[in-house]
């Protein structure tokens, strides 16, 4: 029992619950643990979010496509990241990204009727789930505000910030550059002299087909604290 309740107070969601709710919670809870290779499929992108999955060991890389599939966002999540949780709930309840096993990989999953029934137990767990989805809801309304007066780099932060996770790695976007200057509707000049001043910051590195983005929590700190220009 103890070394159950330490491990899941390692799970962000469930951080400052006290033994005897743990306790609770693990002996009328169904928690199935799932364990992938590499290279097999957590999810799909449009699958319905009917679990609350987390990652409790290895790591899993998660895409985005776009559309057309000319863009496509990759990110790393490893343990205690948590698999799209704000497609928990809401309009929209399917997930945004295809989650692939990088290792071997195992992942907690709670039903989400089992999962409500923990977050209306203690305000602790939903607090917890709150914060969660705020965070994010902030971040969008700061990106907003970039998109419409802030600079080519606080947009492209925006950009990646809003489809990657909070704990998020080795993030990268996969296009050809035309699409993504395009996209930003700048001219191709503007957009190569943008990437090569982040780059020189060690915000990024890229090619002609890549931009690899070295930390997720520089973006958003370009976005609540930006350059001067």
């Amino acid at each position: 029992m103890d070394s159950m309740y330490e491990f899941l107070m390692e799970l962000p969601l469930f951080k400052g619950v006290g033994f005897d709710k743990i306790s609770e919670i693990i002996g009328t809870t169904k928690f199935h643990f799932l364990k992938y290779l590499e290279g097999e499929t957590i999810v799909s992108a449009g699958d319905p979010c009917t679990h609350i999955r987390f990652v409790i060991s290895g790591s899993a890389r998660l895409t985005t496509v776009s559309s057309d599939s000319r863009m496509r966002v990759c990110q790393t999540l490893t343990a205690p990241d948590v698999i799209a949780p704000d497609f928990l709930f809401g309009r929209f309840t399917n997930y945004p990204a295809t989650a692939v096993a990088i290792d071997r990989t195992s992942i907690l999953q709670l039903t989400k009727n089992d999962y409500l029934k923990i977050l209306h137990s203690d305000n602790v767990f939903l607090i917890n789930f709150l914060n969660t989805i705020s965070i994010n809801a902030q971040k969008s309304v700061i990106g907003v505000l970039a998109l419409t007066h802030g600079t080519l780099e606080e947009r492209i932060a925006f950009w990646i910030a809003a489809l990657t996770q909070r704990g998020s790695t080795d993030i990268t976007l996969q296009c050809k550059q035309r699409d993504i200057y395009s996209l930003f509707g700048v001219q191709r000049s503007s957009f190569i002299n943008t990437l090569d001043s982040m780059q020189e910051r060690g915000l990024l590195e890229y090619d002609q087909r890549e931009i690899r983005f070295n930390s997720r929590p520089a973006l958003i700190e370009l976005l609540t604290n930006p350059q001067e220009e």
